[in-house]
């Protein structure tokens, strides 16, 4: 695993930073999801409300990230993809986990059916696999995840979107073992 870079949101000046890594398995990304929904927890990010947005092809990963993010906080917990119903909720002692996945969403407007607004009340996370489809209802991202293949491997970044997930990436990157490049 390594991380990188830093980058700059373009809105603020401010120096928000990325990291990437590559997972050779399916138990790095467990691992992975496991370290990040323990930082969740210990960042106190369901007190909050925050955005993850995973992006990547088909069979990239996103769901099955999602899934063992889920079951970090609700061991054995069946976790199904939202492909159909758009969302699933999960109920856990911090607050509600709240998958998205919005493949299937004509009309970003859809979401306000969904009652998003009254699902993204504090505390919870949410997952939203496909954001794009959601542009324009969607809460802005607090940490972007993305998936690549790369043969036999995925390539993982991981950014802040925001000021206050700085502390968040830099802990991954302590946890993870690697050191972040400020450049």
């Amino acid at each position: 695993m390594n991380f990188t870079k830093s980058t700059t949101d373009p809105e603020s000046k401010k120096d928000l930073l990325e990291g990437q890594l590559l997972l050779e398995t399916e138990a790095d990304t467990k691992q992975l999801a496991h370290v990040f929904a323990q930082l969740c927890d210990q960042l106190k990010t369901f007190d909050s409300g925050w955005m993850i947005y995973l992006k990547g092809d088909l069979g990239a990963g996103k769901s099955f990230f999602s899934r063992a993010f889920v079951q970090s906080f609700l061991p054995g917990q069946k976790v199904k993809s939202p492909t159909y119903a758009l969302v699933e909720n999960y109920q856990t002692p911090l607050g509600t986990i709240q998958h998205f996945d919005l493949y299937r969403l004509c009309d970003p407007e859809e979401l306000e059916f969904l009652a998003i607004r009254d699902l993204l009340t504090p505390p919870f996370v949410a997952l939203v696999e496909w954001p794009s489809k959601g542009e324009g209802v969607l809460p802005q991202a607090d940490v972007l995840v993305e998936l690549n293949v790369l043969g036999e491997v995925r390539k993982v970044t991981i950014s802040a979107c925001r000021e206050r997930a700085n502390a968040f990436v830099k802990k991954l990157t302590e946890k993870v073992g690697m050191e972040l490049d400020y450049d």
